[in-house]
């Protein structure tokens, strides 16, 4: 499998399988969803694959955002880029979208209503996020680019250095 990080719009046609938040809070920290898998703490993005009745892609993360992470996000969100996942079996290559946004609110934690797991909630820097999350260079391009964007064009001017578990 060939996993390629493209910065901007998803290419007319290509297929979108899933869609996730690289979303930051007003003092910069950025929200990581914590699973366990096999008692192991494992740290990934919040977000999932797009359902029919999703009106849109901000819609579908919208959604996954509050199933998973019960997690609000402002009006504004913002196209980060996709993974173009090639599985190099001749079939078309389909993206993995990112997006960006600012936190609008934090609920308690409850079941995700798909898998019936509670996810913990982690606020972290962004190269924080990229050691802890684990992939690679195309992960600390996706988070790197969100960062930019979180700065340009969501008003972020300092990335607080806090860890926090919410």
């Amino acid at each position: 499998m060939k996993i390629t990080w493209r910065n901007g719009e998803v290419p007319e046609g290509m297929k979108i399988k899933q869609v996730y938040g690289l979303v930051f809070t007003t003092d910069g920290r950025m929200l990581i969803r914590i699973e366990y898998v096999n008692g192991k703490r494992n740290y990934t993005l919040a977000g999932g694959r797009p359902e029919v009745y999703d009106k849109d892609r901000v819609a579908t993360l919208r959604r996954e955002l509050i199933e998973e992470v019960n997690t609000e996000i402002e009006d504004e969100v913002i196209m980060v880029g996709y993974q173009e996942i090639d599985e190099e079996n001749g079939k078309p290559a389909y993206a993995q979208v990112r997006m960006t946004a600012i936190i609008k609110n934090i609920g308690d934690k409850y079941p995700d209503p798909d898998t019936g797991d509670t996810y913990d909630r982690l606020l972290t820097t962004p190269e924080k996020a990229i050691k802890l999350i684990n992939w690679g260079e195309v992960g600390e391009k996706q988070i790197m680019r969100a960062k930019e964007i979180a700065m340009e064009r969501l008003g972020i001017k300092a990335f607080r250095d806090y860890d926090e578990e919410v």
